[in-house]
Protein backbone atom coordinates (compact mmCIF):
# COMPACT_ATOMS: atom_id res chain seq x y z
CA UNK A 1 0.00 0.00 0.00
CA UNK A 2 1.23 3.50 -0.83
CA UNK A 3 1.95 5.81 2.06
CA UNK A 4 -0.19 8.88 2.19
CA UNK A 5 1.79 12.01 1.41
CA UNK A 6 2.16 14.72 4.04
CA UNK A 7 3.11 17.36 1.44
CA UNK A 8 2.07 20.90 1.99
CA UNK A 9 0.46 20.32 5.37
CA UNK A 10 1.43 23.86 6.34
CA UNK A 11 -0.27 25.34 3.28
CA UNK A 12 -3.13 27.75 3.85
CA UNK A 13 -5.40 25.71 1.58
CA UNK A 14 -4.86 22.47 3.51
CA UNK A 15 -8.47 22.60 4.68
CA UNK A 16 -9.94 23.12 1.21
CA UNK A 17 -10.12 20.56 -1.63
CA UNK A 18 -7.53 21.17 -4.34
CA UNK A 19 -8.07 20.22 -8.00
CA UNK A 20 -4.60 18.70 -8.47
CA UNK A 21 -4.87 16.63 -5.29
CA UNK A 22 -8.42 15.51 -6.16
CA UNK A 23 -7.26 14.36 -9.58
CA UNK A 24 -4.41 12.47 -7.91
CA UNK A 25 -6.89 10.73 -5.61
CA UNK A 26 -9.23 9.78 -8.45
CA UNK A 27 -6.25 8.21 -10.26
CA UNK A 28 -5.27 6.15 -7.23
CA UNK A 29 -2.38 8.34 -6.12
CA UNK A 30 -1.20 9.10 -2.60
CA UNK A 31 -0.48 12.81 -2.88
CA UNK A 32 -3.65 14.20 -1.32
CA UNK A 33 -5.14 15.29 2.00
CA UNK A 34 -8.01 13.90 4.06
CA UNK A 35 -10.12 16.88 2.97
CA UNK A 36 -9.56 15.91 -0.67
CA UNK A 37 -10.46 12.28 -0.08
CA UNK A 38 -13.62 13.21 1.82
CA UNK A 39 -14.73 15.65 -0.87
CA UNK A 40 -13.89 13.13 -3.60
CA UNK A 41 -15.99 10.42 -2.00
CA UNK A 42 -18.96 12.80 -1.63
CA UNK A 43 -18.51 13.88 -5.26
CA UNK A 44 -18.58 10.31 -6.55
CA UNK A 45 -22.04 9.91 -5.01
CA UNK A 46 -23.28 12.81 -7.16
CA UNK A 47 -21.80 11.48 -10.40
CA UNK A 48 -18.88 9.32 -11.49
CA UNK A 49 -16.26 12.08 -11.46
CA UNK A 50 -13.59 9.43 -10.85
CA UNK A 51 -14.50 7.82 -14.18
CA UNK A 52 -14.26 11.23 -15.84
CA UNK A 53 -10.77 11.71 -14.39
CA UNK A 54 -9.63 8.30 -15.57
CA UNK A 55 -11.09 8.94 -19.03
CA UNK A 56 -9.15 12.23 -19.22
CA UNK A 57 -5.93 10.51 -18.18
CA UNK A 58 -6.48 7.71 -20.69
CA UNK A 59 -6.87 10.25 -23.51
CA UNK A 60 -3.68 12.00 -22.42
CA UNK A 61 -1.75 8.74 -22.44
CA UNK A 62 -3.01 7.73 -25.89
CA UNK A 63 -2.13 11.16 -27.26
CA UNK A 64 1.37 11.08 -25.75
CA UNK A 65 1.98 7.66 -27.25
CA UNK A 66 0.91 8.96 -30.67
CA UNK A 67 3.24 11.95 -30.38
CA UNK A 68 6.15 9.77 -29.31
CA UNK A 69 5.47 7.30 -32.13
CA UNK A 70 5.62 10.26 -34.54
CA UNK A 71 9.12 11.08 -33.32
CA UNK A 72 8.37 13.78 -30.75
CA UNK A 73 10.88 13.61 -27.90
CA UNK A 74 9.98 16.72 -25.88
CA UNK A 75 6.71 17.61 -24.19
CA UNK A 76 5.28 20.75 -22.57
CA UNK A 77 2.33 19.85 -20.33
CA UNK A 78 0.34 23.01 -19.49
CA UNK A 79 -1.96 22.98 -16.47
CA UNK A 80 -0.50 19.61 -15.58
CA UNK A 81 -1.37 19.34 -11.92
CA UNK A 82 0.80 16.82 -10.10
CA UNK A 83 2.94 14.41 -12.15
CA UNK A 84 0.98 11.59 -10.60
CA UNK A 85 -0.02 8.07 -11.72
CA UNK A 86 0.39 7.48 -15.46
CA UNK A 87 2.06 10.84 -16.01
CA UNK A 88 3.49 12.15 -19.27
CA UNK A 89 7.14 11.38 -18.64
CA UNK A 90 6.40 7.80 -17.63
CA UNK A 91 4.40 7.20 -20.82
CA UNK A 92 6.89 8.98 -23.10
CA UNK A 93 9.94 7.34 -21.57
CA UNK A 94 8.51 3.90 -22.31
CA UNK A 95 8.96 4.83 -25.98
CA UNK A 96 12.34 6.52 -25.51
CA UNK A 97 14.04 7.12 -22.13
CA UNK A 98 15.59 10.27 -23.63
CA UNK A 99 12.20 12.04 -23.83
CA UNK A 100 12.09 15.31 -21.90
CA UNK A 101 9.03 16.76 -20.19
CA UNK A 102 8.25 20.14 -18.64
CA UNK A 103 5.11 20.31 -16.51
CA UNK A 104 3.47 23.69 -15.83
CA UNK A 105 0.97 24.59 -13.13
CA UNK A 106 -0.15 27.87 -11.56
CA UNK A 107 -0.70 26.55 -8.03
CA UNK A 108 2.40 27.15 -5.86
CA UNK A 109 1.75 24.22 -3.51
CA UNK A 110 1.25 21.84 -6.45
CA UNK A 111 4.49 23.03 -8.05
CA UNK A 112 6.42 22.76 -4.77
CA UNK A 113 5.36 19.17 -4.29
CA UNK A 114 5.83 18.39 -7.97
CA UNK A 115 9.44 19.50 -7.64
CA UNK A 116 9.88 17.13 -4.73
CA UNK A 117 8.40 14.27 -6.77
CA UNK A 118 10.73 15.03 -9.70
CA UNK A 119 13.84 15.86 -7.70
CA UNK A 120 15.82 12.88 -9.00
CA UNK A 121 14.77 13.25 -12.62
CA UNK A 122 17.17 14.62 -15.22
CA UNK A 123 14.55 14.59 -17.97
CA UNK A 124 11.48 16.09 -16.27
CA UNK A 125 10.80 19.29 -14.33
CA UNK A 126 7.87 21.46 -13.27
CA UNK A 127 7.43 25.20 -13.77
CA UNK A 128 5.31 27.60 -11.74
CA UNK A 129 3.47 29.42 -14.50
CA UNK A 130 0.11 30.31 -15.98
CA UNK A 131 -1.00 29.00 -19.36
CA UNK A 132 -2.17 32.54 -20.17
CA UNK A 133 1.42 33.84 -19.97
CA UNK A 134 3.29 31.95 -22.73
CA UNK A 135 6.36 34.20 -22.54
CA UNK A 136 6.92 33.40 -18.87
CA UNK A 137 6.32 29.67 -19.43
CA UNK A 138 8.55 29.40 -22.48
CA UNK A 139 11.36 31.46 -20.94
CA UNK A 140 11.37 29.71 -17.56
CA UNK A 141 14.77 28.22 -16.65
CA UNK A 142 13.38 24.67 -16.57
CA UNK A 143 11.89 25.08 -20.04
CA UNK A 144 15.10 26.51 -21.46
CA UNK A 145 17.14 23.70 -19.90
CA UNK A 146 15.05 20.80 -21.14
CA UNK A 147 13.30 21.91 -24.33
CA UNK A 148 14.68 23.03 -27.69
CA UNK A 149 11.86 24.96 -29.32
CA UNK A 150 13.71 24.96 -32.64
CA UNK A 151 12.81 21.27 -32.78
CA UNK A 152 9.31 19.74 -32.79
CA UNK A 153 7.62 19.68 -29.40
CA UNK A 154 4.29 18.35 -28.16
CA UNK A 155 2.31 21.03 -26.34
CA UNK A 156 -0.34 19.43 -24.15
CA UNK A 157 -3.42 21.40 -23.09
CA UNK A 158 -5.45 18.61 -21.57
CA UNK A 159 -8.40 20.06 -19.69
CA UNK A 160 -6.70 23.36 -18.85
CA UNK A 161 -8.48 25.60 -21.38
CA UNK A 162 -11.80 24.78 -19.73
CA UNK A 163 -10.62 26.98 -16.83
CA UNK A 164 -10.19 29.99 -19.13
CA UNK A 165 -13.15 32.33 -19.52
CA UNK A 166 -14.14 33.83 -22.84
CA UNK A 167 -12.49 37.05 -21.65
CA UNK A 168 -9.19 35.14 -21.46
CA UNK A 169 -9.47 34.55 -25.24
CA UNK A 170 -8.28 30.92 -25.26
CA UNK A 171 -7.85 30.85 -29.06
CA UNK A 172 -5.37 33.73 -28.78
CA UNK A 173 -3.54 31.92 -25.97
CA UNK A 174 -3.16 28.82 -28.13
CA UNK A 175 -1.99 30.97 -31.04
CA UNK A 176 0.86 32.40 -28.95
CA UNK A 177 2.15 28.90 -28.24
CA UNK A 178 1.71 27.98 -31.89
CA UNK A 179 3.99 30.85 -32.88
CA UNK A 180 6.75 29.41 -30.68
CA UNK A 181 6.39 25.84 -31.97
CA UNK A 182 8.56 24.48 -34.77
CA UNK A 183 6.83 22.98 -37.84
CA UNK A 184 5.98 19.35 -37.16
CA UNK A 185 5.17 20.09 -33.52
CA UNK A 186 2.04 18.49 -32.09
CA UNK A 187 -0.78 20.18 -30.18
CA UNK A 188 -2.92 18.05 -27.87
CA UNK A 189 -6.15 19.51 -26.52
CA UNK A 190 -9.05 18.15 -24.54
CA UNK A 191 -11.82 20.53 -23.55
CA UNK A 192 -14.98 20.16 -21.50
CA UNK A 193 -18.26 20.45 -23.36
CA UNK A 194 -21.96 20.51 -22.54
CA UNK A 195 -22.89 19.32 -26.04
CA UNK A 196 -23.59 15.69 -25.23
CA UNK A 197 -24.20 15.31 -21.49
CA UNK A 198 -25.40 18.74 -20.29
CA UNK A 199 -26.74 17.45 -16.98
CA UNK A 200 -23.46 15.74 -16.09
CA UNK A 201 -21.51 18.79 -17.21
CA UNK A 202 -23.67 20.94 -14.95
CA UNK A 203 -22.93 18.67 -11.99
CA UNK A 204 -19.20 18.82 -12.69
CA UNK A 205 -19.31 22.63 -12.90
CA UNK A 206 -21.14 22.78 -9.56
CA UNK A 207 -18.54 20.52 -7.95
CA UNK A 208 -15.71 22.63 -9.34
CA UNK A 209 -17.11 25.73 -7.61
CA UNK A 210 -16.43 24.10 -4.23
CA UNK A 211 -12.71 24.10 -5.11
CA UNK A 212 -12.84 27.75 -6.15
CA UNK A 213 -12.73 27.00 -9.88
CA UNK A 214 -15.11 28.16 -12.62
CA UNK A 215 -15.46 25.95 -15.69
CA UNK A 216 -16.32 27.17 -19.18
CA UNK A 217 -17.45 24.30 -21.42
CA UNK A 218 -17.27 24.90 -25.18
CA UNK A 219 -18.78 23.37 -28.29
CA UNK A 220 -17.18 21.38 -31.06
CA UNK A 221 -16.77 24.37 -33.39
CA UNK A 222 -15.01 26.37 -30.68
CA UNK A 223 -12.64 23.50 -29.91
CA UNK A 224 -11.91 23.00 -33.60
CA UNK A 225 -11.05 26.71 -33.90
CA UNK A 226 -8.29 26.21 -31.33
CA UNK A 227 -6.45 24.09 -33.93
CA UNK A 228 -6.12 26.92 -36.46
CA UNK A 229 -2.72 26.49 -38.12
CA UNK A 230 -2.61 22.77 -37.36
CA UNK A 231 -3.44 19.73 -39.47
CA UNK A 232 -5.78 17.55 -37.42
CA UNK A 233 -4.75 13.93 -36.96
CA UNK A 234 -7.52 11.40 -37.59
CA UNK A 235 -10.19 11.14 -36.28
CA UNK A 236 -10.17 14.91 -35.72
CA UNK A 237 -12.17 16.53 -32.93
CA UNK A 238 -14.26 13.85 -31.24
CA UNK A 239 -15.30 12.99 -27.69
CA UNK A 240 -12.20 11.90 -25.82
CA UNK A 241 -13.45 8.38 -25.17
CA UNK A 242 -13.72 7.79 -28.91
CA UNK A 243 -10.36 9.32 -29.85
CA UNK A 244 -8.29 6.31 -30.95
CA UNK A 245 -9.96 4.31 -28.20
CA UNK A 246 -8.07 1.21 -27.18
CA UNK A 247 -10.82 -0.98 -25.81
CA UNK A 248 -10.98 0.56 -22.34
CA UNK A 249 -14.40 1.38 -20.90
CA UNK A 250 -15.64 4.81 -22.00
CA UNK A 251 -18.98 5.60 -20.38
CA UNK A 252 -21.00 8.80 -20.48
CA UNK A 253 -18.27 10.60 -18.50
CA UNK A 254 -15.99 10.38 -21.56
CA UNK A 255 -18.56 12.49 -23.42
CA UNK A 256 -17.84 15.48 -21.19
CA UNK A 257 -14.81 16.45 -23.29
CA UNK A 258 -13.74 16.79 -26.89
CA UNK A 259 -10.19 15.83 -27.73
CA UNK A 260 -7.89 16.05 -30.72
CA UNK A 261 -4.27 16.20 -31.82
CA UNK A 262 -2.96 18.55 -34.50
CA UNK A 263 0.39 18.85 -36.29
CA UNK A 264 1.73 22.35 -36.94
CA UNK A 265 1.78 23.19 -40.61
CA UNK A 266 5.03 24.42 -42.24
Amino acid sequence: MQERSTWGMADRDAERPNVARLFDYFLGGAHNFAVDREFAERSIKIFAVDEAARSARSFLQRAVRLCAAAGIRQFLDLGSGLPTAGNVHEVAERVDPACKVVYVDNDPATVAHGRTMLRWSRTAAIVHGDVRDPDAVLNAPETARLLDLDQPVAVLMVGVLSYLSDEDRPADVVAKYREAMAPGSHLVISHLTADLEPDLMGKLADLAKFTGMILTPRGAAEVTELFTGFDLVEPGVVVTGEWREDGEYNGPESSLSYGAVGVKLP
